[in-house]
């Protein structure tokens, strides 16, 4: 399989990483480059050092990094986050006086500005023909209004988690994977919503985290509900701890539950 010469390039901050070719230029992690993308020139950040990586692993064709970004390059990125925020209080103000039942949560502006995006969140769908209409006769550029989901908008305000370290969204991952609430059974957590749902109302992404780790421990240990034999007689499985690779047992002649290594105890087969 072909091999290709790429470096990663991130636009925002915890945003997702795509791959370039570093064309001529010797780049390292830290760079600030100027980027050939499908909706024209971005200004970004190199996160992962030149390297090879399979055709597989690509979307082909390869876009190739157009320069190492000049201080010019910085003072119009600059520039441009002045003028978003600028754009943000102008079509706040738009959504009022059009009525429109939507909640603006960020503005871009595209590093050559021509053209600004304006992200939202709403129950439903918007009509808002008329907002761009007026967007566009206020700010004389492409204008485009895209609707995001709760997790997106999670991502891009930020804030604390419940354990009171700022959201994973928000300051490392790239992209958002599934979780499912198996995930919780697996791990033995509370399924009560409020315990397992992030500020956006989803389920946690670090649910998805030590998954793995408990898959396999889970696969060892046998499962809640099994009868099985004890040094001290016998009773029914009514806990599992993976991390410890210990079982809770509730033992038939006293009732009483007793933690054992799970090494200790063996299915009751009668």
């Amino acid at each position: 399989m072909e091999l290709y010469d790429v470096v990663g390039v991130r636009f925002k901050k915890a945003g997702k990483i795509y791959y370039f070719s570093p064309d001529k230029w010797e780049l390292e992690v830290g760079d600030s480059v100027i980027v050939e993308t499908a909706r024209g020139l971005e200004y970004g950040d190199v996160v992962v050092s030149p390297k090879e990586v399979e055709e597989s692993e690509l979307i082909l064709p390869l876009k190739k990094v157009i320069r190492k970004a000049t201080s010019n390059d910085k003072k119009m990125m600059e520039d441009n986050i002045e003028k978003a925020e600028e754009a943000f209080k102008t079509c706040t103000e738009k959504i009022e006086s059009h009525n429109l039942d939507m909640k603006l949560i960020d503005v871009e502006y595209t590093f050559d500005a021509s053209k600004i995006i304006f992200y939202f969140t709403a129950d439903g769908r918007i009509d808002f023909r008329e907002l761009v209409k007026d967007l566009a006769a206020v700010f004389r550029t492409r204008i485009e209004l895209r609707q995001i989901g709760v997790r997106d908008e999670a991502k891009m305000l930020g804030g604390l988690g419940c354990c009171g370290r700022p959201l994973c969204c928000n300051t490392f991952l790239g992209e958002f994977e599934p979780v499912s609430i198996k995930m919780a059974k697996e791990q033995n957590l509370s399924l009560n919503p409020n315990k397992i749902s992030g500020i956006c109302g989803r389920l946690m992404c670090c649910l998805r985290y030590e998954n793995e780790h408990y898959k396999e421990a889970n696969k060892e240990l046998p499962n809640v509900g099994h009868r099985v034999k004890t040094k001290v007689g016998k009773g029914k499985i009514v806990e599992v701890n993976p991390l410890k690779s210990n079982v809770k047992v509730e033992l038939d002649d006293s009732r009483t539950w007793v933690d054992f290594p799970a090494a200790e105890v063996e299915i009751d087969k009668e």
